[in-house]
């Protein structure tokens, strides 16, 4: 089955059958310019339904995997086809191995020096034929950023991989598109934490069931607050049954 994407409460999302993520990948990768992979749950859904550059952004993005198993009930109860879930870092590491068996490159962006350096060995380790051609801390100063896209640009990594300590997110590579030459740009916030071992990842049968926000609300207890937009989310879907057309 060929990927394709459908419109969940006006957002785009992609169905991309595990089978056909690698060949997927390959094929973003052939394309010119910089490309995106977004990681999309139901806060960014919900964000993404206004006019803004959040909004820019998904609807350009050349591959949007669901995250939240409540994308997938939404499209469920929008008698919609269900998209396949994905889990966050274990899809990188698929990604990650596709691009080491084709002997592809990588740059790392985000966390503090000492984590970096610790992921970015093993990621070497992990992945020998990947090569590392750059690498950038997050929490950067303001005058660094002309080199960090002057640096993307010339080396022109198959990947670059987004964490913690660049604020604007997803957003940081869509809003700067046009400087670069020809990459994949992905942002997960815990990728570099994981990769050095300072964040646990969550487990698969937690994330299988849907649990994993409530080991986010103890990481962050603000995140009770999230019950709100959850609502909100169950409430628009409700609508859109009953008033809106499927698209």
């Amino acid at each position: 089955m060929a990927v394709h994407r459908i419109e969940i409460l006006g957002v785009p999302v992609d169905i991309c059958p595990r089978e056909e993520l690698e060949s997927e990948i390959l094929k973003i990768l052939e394309k010119p310019g910089t490309k995106q992979i977004i990681f999309l749950n139901i806060w960014g859904l919900l964000k993404a339904r206004h006019k803004n550059d959040f909004s820019e952004c998904i609807k350009n993005a050349d591959l949007i995997l669901p995250v939240s198993k409540s994308i997938l009930k939404g499209a469920k109860f929008l008698k919609k086809q269900i998209p396949v879930r994905y889990n966050q870092f274990t899809t990188i590491i698929q990604i990650l191995t596709t691009l080491d068996s084709h002997f592809k490159t990588l740059y790392l962006l985000g966390g503090r020096q000492e984590n970096l350096t610790i992921a970015e060995r093993n990621v070497h380790d992990t992945f020998p034929n990947l090569r590392i051609i750059g690498r950038c801390v997050g929490y950067y100063q303001k005058s660094w950023e002309g080199r960090i896209i002057e640096s993307l640009y010339k080396s022109s990594p198959s990947l670059a991989l987004i964490s913690e300590g660049f604020a604007e997110k997803e957003l940081w590579a869509y809003r700067r598109r046009n400087q670069f030459s020809s990459s994949i740009f992905i942002y997960y916030k815990d990728v570099i934490g994981i990769f050095s071992k300072r964040i646990k990842r969550t487990d698969e049968k937690v994330f299988e069931k849907g649990h994993e926000i409530y080991h986010e609300v103890v990481r962050n207890p603000l995140k009770i607050f999230l019950i709100f937009p959850f609502i909100k989310y169950k409430i628009l879907l409700l609508w859109y049954r009953l008033f809106k057309k499927n698209k």
